[in-house]
């Protein structure tokens, strides 16, 4: 049966090929030596003449479409018809005569910051200007000069200089509210002074002290500046050295002052509060009729002091109030105050508001100073290097104020200070003396306090309660859970 199929199939398939054969009888006869039999031998095709005739022509017509048309086409275009122009006269005015011998001057502003330990001197010189240049400044400076004499790190002093060098203009500030601003034109110095603002941006510091206050500082984002602040308000009720203890606690409002959006310093404490073994101290700042600011507790009580027991940082008491034998003259009597032994040069600090009584040279103290604080105390410093400038008998000098410097001038072994304190003008204990009582705010003045305090006091106390409701959530959280 599968033969049968077979046979018919091969039929079939003769039978279509006739019929092609038939119908392109034609074709058949001229490619009849065609095979698609791999096994059979092929001839090759054979080209005649008038293929080669036929391809020859294709390739002609191929190289003259491609390369010799696109010439004539462009060889056809017509000439570009030029653009119109017209011109019209403009009138400009008359520049300014120019001088023959006259070149152009190239100058440029530079900045530098003042770097710990630099002077004046140092800071000219790097800049490749001349001593005299220096005195230049000065002298034109005039009254402002004071804030060329005391740099500090980082003021920030600008120089404007010719391609040669030379000094043609400086700028430095003679505080944060004023800019002082100098022009060269040869010998002849100008100057200005400019008006600036500044911006106070208020801030809360909040922190834990486990090793030292500047530490717990840093990390409440303060700066050391405003940690020395925090410090020196609070001075006269905790001493920083003795009394500080492991989770003393504080916060802090205070302001940072800004100026043309850059951050200049550290502004004023504005509020503050001081956990010192478990016992809150608190201090506002409040405004006096005179203009002047104060800090007070929340009562309205002043925590300032009438007077200072110890007006410098001072590194030992080198000798005590009493009877003593003198190191120098070799004598037995009575040392009237106290020794305070400090490098050479460390600023003395006046004790208390008051006026200079005395201000010269004294037999065994060598440069001295005496001020009258109260009716009935004053106080006295002895053996300075050297005054502070700007001070004589009869000046006002307040509570901190710098009135001279630790030195060795007079009967003295080595630098130190001898201060002493007089009531109703006899020597007293600088060290275990009752201390004169501040002024009290007045009536009136004392309502205005609570008044201004109490927004800086309901702040405080919501900042420490939501401090202290984060740590119980803290220590709740990390607690073991039990099943």
């Amino acid at each position: 049966m599968a033969e049968e199929n077979k046979g018919a199939l091969r039929a079939r398939k003769q039978a279509i090929c006739r019929k092609a054969q038939r119908r392109h009888s034609r074709f058949y006869e001229r490619c009849a030596h065609w095979s698609f039999n791999r096994l059979a031998e092929v001839e090759p095709i054979q080209w005649h003449r008038e293929h080669w005739m036929l391809a020859g022509t294709a390739l002609l017509i191929t190289l003259l479409s491609g390369f010799i048309m696109p010439a004539w086409a462009n060889a056809m275009k017509p000439d570009p018809v030029p653009a119109a122009h017209i011109v019209l006269p403009l009138t400009l005015p008359a520049l300014p005569p120019v001088p023959a011998n006259t070149e152009p001057v190239m100058a440029n502003w530079h900045s530098i910051r003042v770097e710990a330990g630099q002077t004046l001197s140092d800071i000219f010189q790097a800049q490749g200007l001349s001593l005299a240049t220096l005195q230049q400044v000065l002298d034109a400076s005039g009254k402002d000069d004071d804030a060329l004499r005391r740099i500090h790190p980082g003021d920030e002093f600008a120089f404007q200089t010719d391609t040669q060098g030379n000094l043609l203009g400086m700028r430095f500030d003679r505080d944060d509210l004023h800019q002082v601003q100098l022009s060269f034109d040869g010998s002849k110095i100008s100057k200005t002074v400019v008006a600036r603002t500044t911006q106070q941006q208020q801030q809360i510091g909040h922190g834990v002290i486990t090793s030292s206050l500047f530490g717990a500082a840093n990390k409440a984002g303060m700066s050391d500046g405003m940690a020395i602040k925090l410090a020196d308000v609070f001075k006269y009720d905790i001493d920083f050295i003795k009394d500080i203890r492991r989770g003393d606690s504080f916060t802090v409002i205070y302001n940072d002052v800004y100026r043309d959006g850059a951050y200049l310093h550290s502004g004023d404490i504005i509020a503050a509060q001081f956990y010192n073994g478990g016992h809150p101290y608190t201090a506002f700042r409040f405004k006096k009729p005179d203009g002047t600011y104060g800090y007070y507790d929340a009562s309205g009580r002043t925590l300032q002091k009438a007077l200072l027991r110890v007006p410098l940082k001072f590194t030992r008491i080198s000798s005590r109030f009493g009877m003593r034998m003198d190191p120098v003259i070799h004598e037995r009597h009575l040392h009237a105050g106290v020794d305070y032994a400090a490098p050479m040069g460390t600023p003395i600090h006046a004790a208390g508001n008051g006026v200079i009584t005395a201000h010269h040279w004294v037999r065994g103290y060598g440069r001295y100073v005496r001020i009258k604080n109260t009716p009935s105390y004053s106080t006295y410093y002895g053996h300075m290097s050297r005054y502070a400038p700007g001070l004589h008998v009869g000046s006002h000098v307040a509570q901190g104020q710098v009135i001279g410097y630790v030195g060795e001038s007079g009967w003295a072994t080595g630098p130190h200070l001898h201060y002493g304190v007089l009531l109703h003008g006899k020597p007293v204990n600088p060290l275990t003396v009752t201390l004169p009582k501040p002024q009290p705010l007045a009536p009136k003045l004392l309502a205005q306090f609570h008044n201004s305090i109490m927004p800086r006091l309901a702040r405080i106390k919501t900042i420490n309660s939501n401090i202290k409701l984060a740590q119980a959530t803290i220590a709740q959280n990390h607690q073991p859970d039990h099943d």
